[in-house]
């Protein structure tokens, strides 16, 4: 069987953001696997832009999600949302063609609130739901006080989060396999 293709997006643009750190570790947890992440510095949406043509950097994120076997996407939770940067992907991502279908999705978000962002996942859900992906439900990795989660290093070192983080890329793993057996 060929190498898995992973994709990771992260929902904040900060390259040392605890939902970096989680999603490499998410990376880690998977196992071995191609990975490569999403660019989400796009231009805001805008049908005049699109009129124009579809900017580059777009395209390439459409194919990156359309080339991937699996797709974990690490969400931070912004004022009991996810952040905009996201939705302007999943905005752009909307129009032409369906790289989501079917593939299987895994969400995981670390905020400093005692939810962890649940918040920000249930919305999250919500907005996946046109797109038609395989949202694994859980479990679900929500790493509230991130602070506290991870060393100095970044490796998160909360027990219960690396556990459950095991399980849910466990099974992204096990979708992704199935999905292209």
């Amino acid at each position: 069987m060929a190498e898995l293709k992973l994709v990771g997006i992260c929902g904040s643009l900060r390259k040392n953001s605890w939902n970096r750190k989680l999603m490499l570790a998410a990376v880690d947890a998977f196992g071995p696997a191609i990975f490569e992440e999403g660019n989400l510095r796009l231009p805001l949406f805008d049908e005049d832009l699109e009129a124009e043509g579809v900017p580059e950097a777009v395209t390439e994120l459409k194919e990156l999600i359309r080339a991937a076997d699996a797709i974990v996407i690490a969400c931070p939770e912004y004022n009991k949302a996810p952040p905009g940067v996201l939705k302007n992907a999943l905005d752009w991502l909307s129009r032409g063609g369906a790289p989501w279908t079917d593939k299987p999705v895994a969400i995981v978000s670390a905020a400093a609130g005692r939810a962890g962002g649940e918040r920000s996942q249930f919305a999250l859900r919500l907005m996946m739901v046109p797109f038609r992906p395989h949202l694994l439900m859980g479990p679900e990795v929500m790493v509230a006080r991130p602070k506290d989660a991870f060393d100095d290093e970044g490796k998160l070192t909360d027990e219960m989060a690396r556990k459950l983080l095991g399980e849910l890329m466990g099974a992204l793993r096990t979708a992704a396999e199935l999905r292209t057996a």
